[in-house]
């Protein structure tokens, strides 16, 4: 720190302001505050005490306030200056608002001069200012009627004036004239719930709100607001209430709110501005401020985030436990009937509680035992608060020793087989230290993110989420969102094999390497210490290790050829693994995070779990005939047209350009609508445009956008800029060339926001309205989407991946680009294919949160892979330059 910061904090703390004159505060007051907010910042770099910093900044506008006053309304008789909210409890951050009441004997109105001038002089001293001015009656009624009034008064501290005002207030608003402990607590649990479900009651939000997410400042002043009222003690001594809290929770409260204090510092000064979220850039800001680097496995940004996460985990654990004992034993006690359950817990209220809290510290098998006691009995709502107190003081206990146990190994195998409040008891175990205990592997990912879009949450809540939704799936309460994943997990014999594959699918991340094969070690090793079989653990094994294949293979490969199928289900092996693989898969997406799921990766799974089950029914031994599947193929679309009108001679002559990859990639159904359309469209200067909307599963739930229009130069790119420009977003495309220099294109769209538009006739009436306009050859060409990039999308500036390999069994090549999201990609794409004459056979396209994953199955002109190497560089080169040009410019 530098001696001149030390100097000014020395002043500070002296009563003296540098470069402050109380007789002429107005003109010196903002000089004053920026030497002290200056000072102040290099004391926290240096790593001063956050709580002395935030009681020096209150100490120096407690000067300013109180001169001003003085100079403006000093004089006055019957009103006095109150400070209020975070500024009356001393923790004024560089940005935080100076929130003042002024209090006022008789009517304000004979003192709005004095007023008017006050706060005139505070808003020149460079303050901001929130102020209200009231009557001691007002504040009574207003307090009275409002829980946030009372709850700021509570807060109160008189800076100057008639402080005796103030006591009226005081006492008026005491539980003995008003809101009671009981009906103030209940409000505050109200409060405190709502604001929870803001932010999807979790604090592992992406971007957290330091101040108002679960497990931030706000929740543990809930804990001081309740205690005060209850206890009727000050602020400053509701974390020492012995009664209530162990000395154990008050050391963590106090570090845990300094942790929070210092991330919220960090922002306010970092952002020049009274900001409380946690943004992307600020995370990384923050995580080079305290020194972290990254170290090869994880990134620093993530190394601070898991501690951040893991202290909010602890503050909403104590405010878990202090508003349950609370409800349980202080607000809402009664004399409900007391059920023993065994020697050593008993049930009331629903609550599991042990009779004796010195059983966990003596036994710890209890510890374990708690769990699977309310995993086996439905009418066990949840643990007891004291007695998750104890399990959490006793954490300690779940050592080495503890985890050889073999009773401890069948009871944790027993409690996966339970059939309640599996998932629930899971976060239990995770929020009070058992599972990270019994399972360090588990424990290493606790709090660990992964900074990415893609992601929304830290592996560990992840992973419970995971859990969650099987369960949903097995209890029906999914059946009509997932009718064939539920269908299909209550087949599983044996469901505690996929809670452990579940358990295990991601704890590998964070190490560095493959986390699938890591994860595949840990869970064999899991396995065998809990005496499965060596069936069941290869099972369990295999799925950890191919988790992510069914995903990969689906959103990856032509699934409508017979040969990617037959090597899937060659890999799968069996109906059973099919089974867990694809309960698993859905699972996995749909806790990923919420915006993933959608109709067209639903049906692509249900396709592929289709086929592949029907190929291992047929036997691995006896593969599909490609050449079978296209004559079959061919020969219903000609049963469907004679129906139509259409000869067999004709037929084959509108299709005598077509390739076998379209009578291998289209139902017969498509073709007959594609070629009885082309029959009747005559005016060949016009393209044809149409939609169709089905929820087949083989064409994914999307509605299919067909093409036939003249080819020609930057046709898919124009076709990908119009979609875009009308909100939709492309997740395959289909391109085959037809005679006559004519393409006939199949896009399979939905809503930007992964909805289908099926119940939209007329919002599907003008996407074929516009993409008809924009391919009429004399239409002037569309520019590429212009629309803002989303701001979470500039934190990610991974370079763009484009890269060119051989499929040399098709006689393609195919191009995979993984590159930041941004409007008009595909748009800028298909120019770069124009300028170097690449010819689109079809594309996979996938976007992951900040990013996308492309595929295109790519020829030359003359429909030849591209093979030439330095050529492929060329193109490679093209693709990284024309997309990250585009990143560089937004960013």
């Amino acid at each position: 720190m530098s001696s001149n910061a030390i100097a000014v904090l020395d002043e500070i703390h002296s009563g003296n302001l540098p470069g402050f004159d109380a007789s002429n505060a107005g003109a010196t007051a903002k000089t004053s505050l920026k030497r002290v907010s200056q000072a102040l910042d290099a004391a926290f770099i240096a790593g001063a005490n956050i709580e002395a910093l935030l009681r020096a900044r209150t100490r120096a506008v407690d000067r300013i306030l109180v001169a001003l006053w003085e100079s403006c309304a000093g004089s006055a008789d019957g009103v006095c200056m109150i400070a209020l909210g975070g500024y009356g409890r001393g923790e004024l951050h560089p940005y935080s608002d100076i929130d003042l009441m002024i209090l006022c004997q008789h009517d304000p109105e004979q003192y709005r001069d004095a007023i008017e001038r006050f706060v005139t002089s505070v808003w020149d001293s460079g303050l901001q200012l929130g102020h209200s001015v009231r009557t001691v009656a007002a504040c009574l009624e207003e307090a009275s009627n409002d829980i946030t009034v009372l709850t700021n008064l509570m807060e109160a501290r008189v800076l100057a004036g008639q402080s005796n005002l103030m006591s009226a207030v005081t006492n008026g608003i005491s539980t003995a004239n008003m809101w009671t402990s009981n009906e103030f607590f209940h409000a505050k649990l109200q409060e405190q719930n709502e604001r929870h479900d803001k932010f999807a009651d979790t604090e592992y939000n992406l971007e957290p709100n330091v101040k108002s997410s679960p497990g931030g400042l706000r929740d543990l002043q809930i804990i001081c607001w309740i205690i005060e009222r209850h206890f009727s003690v000050s602020a400053s001594a509701a974390f020492g209430v012995d009664t209530l809290l162990t000395s154990d929770e008050q050391v963590l409260l106090e570090e845990g709110r300094n942790f929070m204090w210092r991330v919220r510092y960090a922002l306010h000064m970092l952002s020049r501005r009274p900001e409380d979220r946690l943004l992307f850039d600020y995370q990384r800001q923050i995580a080079e401020l305290w020194g972290l680097t990254d170290d090869g496995e994880r990134l620093a940004v993530e190394q601070f985030m898991q501690v951040y996460y893991r202290w909010a985990l602890t503050i909403g654990q104590i405010n878990d436990v202090l508003i349950q004992y609370f409800e349980q034993h202080l607000v809402d006690a009664d004399n409900s009937t007391i059920e023993a359950v065994n020697e050593r817990f008993y049930k009331q209220q629903g609550y599991l509680n042990a009779v004796d809290l010195d059983i966990f510290r003596s036994q710890p098998t209890a510890i374990l035992e708690a769990f699977l006691i309310c995993a086996q009995h439905g009418d066990i709502v949840d643990i007891g608060a004291r007695t998750l107190r104890a399990i959490s003081d006793n954490r300690d206990l779940v050592d080495q020793g503890f985890r050889d146990d073999p009773t401890h190994k069948a009871m944790f195998i027993e409690f996966l087989r339970s059939p309640y409040q599996i998932t629930r008891m899971l976060r239990r175990m995770t929020r009070y230290g058992f599972l990270g205990n019994y399972l360090p592997e588990f424990g290493k990912i606790i709090g660990q993110m992964q900074h990415d879009l893609f992601h929304a949450y830290t592996v560990d809540a992840h992973t419970l989420e995971l859990i969650q939704n099987i369960r949903r799936f097995m209890t029906g309460n999914y059946e009509e969102k997932f009718p064939v994943s539920s269908r299909v997990a209550r087949r599983l014999p044996k469901k505690e094999l996929i809670y452990i594959a579940g358990l295990y699918h991601d704890i590998g991340k964070g190490r560095g390497g493959d986390h699938s094969e890591l994860g595949a070690i840990d869970a064999e090793l899991f396995c065998r210490n809990h005496g499965l079989s060596e069936r069941d653990t290869s099972l369990v094994t295999w799925l950890v290790k191919n988790h992510l294949l069914m995903s990969a293979v689906s959103q990856r490969k032509d699934i409508s050829d017979p040969d990617v199928i037959q090597q899937f289900a060659k890999h799968v092996g069996d109906q059973q693994r099919l089974d867990y693989l694809f309960t698993l898969t859905v699972a996995d997406i749909n806790a990923t995070n919420p915006t993933l799921w959608n109709a067209w990766r639903s049906s692509l799974l249900r396709q592929l779990h289709t086929e592949a089950k029907r190929a291992l029914r047929r036997g691995l031994e006896n593969p599909v005939d490609k050449n079978e599947w296209i004559k079959e193929t061919r020969e219903s679309a000609i049963k469907l047209l004679e129906y139509r009108g259409f000869t067999p001679e004709e037929l084959e002559d509108l299709w005598l350009q077509r390739g076998d990859d379209y009578f291998l990639r289209e139902r017969a159904e498509d073709i007959a609508w594609h070629t009885e359309a082309i029959a009747s469209h005559h005016d060949q200067r016009t393209p044809l445009v149409l939609a169709k909307h089905t929820n087949d599963s083989s064409v994914a739930n999307a509605t299919q956008m067909f093409i036939h229009a003249r080819s020609r130069p930057h046709l898919f790119s124009l076709i990908c800029a119009t979609l875009e420009q009308l909100d939709l977003s492309i997740h395959d495309a289909r391109i085959y060339g037809a005679s006559g220099g004519m393409t006939l294109d199949t896009f399979f769209v939905l809503d930007s926001s992964g909805e289908t538009i099926e119940h939209d006739a007329q919002r599907t009436r003008h996407v074929i309205s516009e993409l008809t306009t924009a391919l009429t050859e004399s239409a002037k060409t569309n520019g590429i989407a212009t629309r803002r990039t989303p701001r979470q999308f500039k934190s990610f500036s991974i370079p763009t991946r484009a890269q060119i390999t051989q499929d040399h069994d098709k006689g393609l090549s195919i191009l995979e680009v993984i590159s930041p999201d941004r409007p008009g990609l595909l748009a800028r794409l298909g120019r770069v294919f124009v300028e170097f004459g690449i010819e689109i056979q079809t594309a996979k396209i996938q976007t992951l949160g900040e990013r996308v994953e492309d595929l295109f199955f790519i020829t030359d002109a003359q429909q030849n892979p591209i093979t030439d190497p330095d050529l492929c560089q060329q193109i490679e080169a093209a693709i990284r330059d024309t997309l990250d040009s585009q990143v560089n410019a937004s960013a």
